[in-house]
């Protein structure tokens, strides 16, 4: 038995994960918690580690179980293949993957750090760039903004910040 790697469809990982499960495969999707907005309400959410990939465990030789049904699973686009050959994955990086997994679970990746450069989407301030403080509330966070020169703190929704790349 060795673990492949699946290339599903966009946004698909969970619903591959769960027919190739029904279908008695052994698979294993790396998600990390994140913070994100959700109806303008901030939620966590675990995400996938590699967005549109999942692990599979399959077996060589007759007696394993038929790679075939892999392809047309609903959610799954591909096996992960280097020409003809699917592309093996080592154990020790599953491994490592799932000792990753368990030491983040609960801690969250933030959607905004302090200190990190934002831009205003909505209201008076549209267009202007701002340095994210703090979360003020479910809704609301504080911003530095410069006026006339000085940095001024701002209480503005969270919906109206987008991140600066």
């Amino acid at each position: 038995m060795h673990w492949y790697l699946v290339h599903t469809k966009p946004r698909q990982e969970q619903c591959a994960l769960q027919n190739l499960a029904l279908q008695g495969y052994q698979c294993y999707l790396p998600t990390l918690p994140s913070e994100k907005l959700l109806q303008g309400n901030l939620t966590v959410k675990d995400q996938p580690l590699f967005p549109r990939y999942l692990f599979i465990r399959l077996g060589l030789g007759t007696s394993a179980q038929s790679w075939a049904p892999i392809r047309s699973t609903k959610g799954v686009s591909r096996l992960v293949s280097f020409g003809v050959e699917p592309a093996k994955v080592h154990d020790g990086l599953i491994d490592l993957l799932r000792e990753h997994e368990a030491s983040v679970q609960g801690v969250p990746e933030l959607l905004f750090r302090a200190g990190e450069r934002v831009r205003l989407t909505e209201g008076a301030f549209v267009g202007l760039e701002a340095i994210y403080q703090i979360a003020d509330g479910e809704r609301r966070v504080m911003v530095l903004i410069e006026m006339m020169s000085k940095p001024v703190a701002m209480s503005v929704a969270l919906t109206s910040l987008q991140k600066i790349s």
